[in-house]
């Protein structure tokens, strides 16, 4: 028996695969019998359980805890753990809910479940220094038109056209229990994390189009453009302070030859 096969047998026994257990090679069968198998399998099973509910702490409180663990359930068991971080684990949740039955009634979910993916994330980015409005405005006038801003490693952005997303996912964060008078309409997110904790406030539809632009790495202008003709009402100076504001943007840097062969 190749390592492989063992690992990925004992994988999917713990986490009650049956149709591994319907043609379990004898030693499997034999390790399943074990009496204390089955404490290891619930073991295992409430741990990504757990996991999954920490990482998603707004979806559960929307659906309420059963709900959300007989999903969590469902989902652990079609994608165990490949990384012994869990705190980086349930990456497909969201596409997952998309196309899980049960929850077409909640069309909004999948939204606010990738917002809490996109905290975990922003947690987890790496460290960069962010543009603020004095660096930006030390640059030569001449050369703002060509200059390349880039989000920053710790930024994340949502717009969700259909549902307010944001609003609902917000909430649940900031402890507001009551949904009264919030107006369903489309909304936008930004998560950034410029010090040492993740923040987050509303973005428009130009604020992501812009921040799309920049990290398909358009110039300011070009940036500018394409958001203005989205929304051609748009603050465009606003916009701009209140991303710098939120330490939302990075200085490009070009990666010379010389430090790519180092």
């Amino acid at each position: 028996m190749h390592l492989n096969e063992f690992q990925d047998g004992l994988s999917a026994s713990l986490l009650g695969d049956a149709t591994i257990a319907e043609r379990s090679p004898a030693w499997l069968a034999s390790l399943q019998a074990q009496p204390g198998f089955a404490v290891y399998r619930n073991t295992v099973l409430k741990a990504c359980m757990d996991a999954l509910q920490a990482n998603y702490p707004s979806v559960c409180q929307l659906v309420g805890d059963e709900w959300f663990r007989g999903v969590a359930g469902l989902y652990a068991r079609a994608h165990p753990p490949t990384d012994g971080r869990l705190m980086n684990y349930g990456a497909g949740f969201a596409d997952f809910l998309q196309a899980f039955g049960p929850a077409a009634e909640l069309p909004y979910l999948p939204a606010v479940a990738r917002l809490d993916r996109y905290w975990t994330e922003c947690h987890l980015a790496a460290d960069a220094p962010a543009v603020s409005a004095d660096w930006l405005a030390e640059q030569p006038p001449d050369a703002l038109a060509t200059l390349h801003l880039k989000p920053h490693p710790a930024a994340r952005w949502a717009w969700c056209a259909e549902h307010p997303a944001y609003a609902l996912w917000a909430a649940q964060r900031e402890g507001v229990e009551s949904h009264e008078g919030m107006t369903w309409e489309g909304d936008g997110g930004l998560l950034t994390r410029p010090q040492g904790a993740v923040v987050w406030c509303p973005l428009t539809r130009a604020g992501a189009v812009f921040l799309d632009a920049c990290a398909r790495g358009a110039c300011l202008e070009d940036a500018a453009t394409a958001t203005l003709t989205n929304a051609p009402t748009t603050n465009f100076a606003a916009l701009l302070g209140q991303l710098l504001q939120m330490g939302a943007l990075t200085p490009f840097t070009k990666i010379t030859q010389a430090q790519e062969a180092a």
